[in-house]
């Protein structure tokens, strides 16, 4: 997984996924810690890992630097971007953000960068020349939205609860919410055998639930309560990032975004 950092976080957090998954496909697993998705796209040029467990963004990359295959989506409810403002903020539509700063999460993220910058290119806003991009820390920007520096933040519905909580005082109104966004994936490495990527979709096809009960089971992998997983998945299907990319001036996905 490239959010997670560290073999005992991947121990810990995907343990009981792990168990699960070898009890009902027959495979054996073994966890290759990184430090983030660069590290994970150069382990997989380097035959060091078969699979990876990624964001959208991401995918797009792990493609186009070595025809890196979708096998099954991680299923993520209620995965969205939202560009929201202060609730007695005046701007009414995307159009009243034009010459203001907008603050973006982590650059090259789906849900916190590249899907909110295309929210805003449908409202008519070009990336760069239109508005100013900023990259805060979500608290940061918050502070920075009430202190009139910023006037909006792009982020995903779980980060409008997490400042909702941390910021009890004030009101966010979201000024446009996005549709759903592709869900994370399962990669696997161009070497892989297809009868072992069939063997994986089968275990997630026939005991999705079960696998989905042990993901869970883990804090950290609360987002995928209630979701499931896609085992027909197909390349076409994250079309739409690579779009999101080029909103933000990329039409090459060689290299992540930094």
């Amino acid at each position: 997984m490239t959010d997670i950092d560290g073999l005992e976080a991947l121990q810990t957090d995907m343990g009981p996924f792990k168990d699960v998954f070898e009890k009902v496909s027959g495979l054996k697993v073994e966890f290759f810690a990184v430090s983030g998705r660069t590290v994970a796209v150069e382990a997989m040029a380097a035959d060091q890992v078969d699979f990876v467990l990624t964001g959208p963004a991401e995918y797009v990359v792990f493609n186009a630097r070595m025809k890196a295959q979708p096998v099954v989506t991680w299923n993520r409810p209620d995965y969205y971007s939202n560009i929201v403002v202060l609730d007695g903020a005046p701007e009414q539509s995307v159009a009243d953000l034009k010459d203001k700063k907008i603050s973006f999460g982590e650059i090259g993220s789906t849900s916190q960068h590249l899907a909110p910058a295309t929210l805003l290119a449908e409202g008519g806003l070009v990336y760069g020349t239109d508005y100013e991009p900023v990259f805060l820390n979500r608290n940061v920007a918050v502070e920075a939205m009430i202190k009139g520096e910023i006037a909006a933040i792009g982020l995903n519905r779980t980060h409008i609860e997490s400042i909702t909580e941390k910021f009890p005082d004030q009101k966010f109104r979201v000024l446009v919410k996005g549709p759903e966004l592709p869900n994370d994936v399962l990669l696997a490495s161009p070497t892989v055998k297809p009868e072992t990527i069939e063997i994986v979709r089968k275990a997630f096809a026939e005991h999705g639930d079960e696998i989905l009960a042990a993901v869970t089971s883990q804090e950290a992998n609360a987002k995928f309560i209630g979701g499931g997983f896609t085992p027909d998945v197909t390349d076409a299907d994250y079309d739409g990032v690579r779009k999101m990319y080029e909103n933000v001036g990329v039409t090459e996905f060689l290299a992540f975004l930094e």
